[in-house]
């Protein structure tokens, strides 16, 4: 329901009547998080990759009661959501598991309003990856192996269109990290970041 690198600030920053798009929703945990705050007037899109999990999500939203959220299947670098009607995109440790992040970016570039915001938390490298590291399929599906850099992040969000790009690392996330993979000291090559930028009023 919750694995990620946390996002708790984006959802935070939500403002009532909000549309939010939330990529890799997973079991929606934080897409009915941000339902209560954007509130009745407000609508929120789960999109998830997985049938099983948009299922799931789908079941959970039942339980939940809430009539403001909805869960898609599709992919990120193919989002089944019309042009320019997001406000918020919002994302938890997932953007890095594309093999095509710049697309993603584009994507969600296309999909946001003007003057919207990209509001995500990820991994991002900050150190040489061995090589070992890089092609462990588990160091890939654990958020570790497909992390870009900061500069690699800024670079992608800046040809997509985006704008007041700011990408904060969070050092403390180490301490979670290492509990991701024990041993393995993948804390000395990847953090936990938050990713905001805003697309241009026009």
């Amino acid at each position: 329901m919750g694995l990620g690198c946390g996002n708790p600030q984006a959802i935070a920053s939500l403002k009532p009547g909000e549309t939010v798009l939330d990529l890799g929703s997973g079991g929606g945990f934080d897409c009915f998080l941000a339902a209560r705050v954007v509130g009745d007037k407000g609508h929120v899109i789960g999109m998830d990759m997985t049938p099983e999990m948009v299922i799931k999500s789908r079941q959970n939203t039942e339980k939940t009661g809430l009539g403001n959220v909805e869960f898609r299947l599709g992919e990120m670098e193919n989002l089944p959501v019309a042009d320019g009607i997001i406000d918020v995109i919002i994302s938890n440790c997932v953007i890095n598991l594309s093999p095509e992040k710049e697309k993603v970016f584009k994507e969600a570039f296309r999909v946001l309003k003007p003057g919207g915001r990209l509001a995500i938390s990820d991994v991002v490298k900050t150190g040489k990856m061995p090589e070992a590291v890089k092609k462990d399929m588990a160091m890939y599906t654990g958020c570790i192996a497909g992390a870009s850099s900061i500069l690699e992040l800024e670079s992608m969000l800046q040809r997509a269109g985006f704008q007041n790009i700011q990408i904060k690392p969070k050092d403390e996330s180490r301490n979670f990290i290492r509990e991701w993979m024990p041993g393995s000291k993948v804390e000395n090559y990847v953090v936990s970041a938050t990713i905001e930028a805003v697309k241009p009023e026009t």
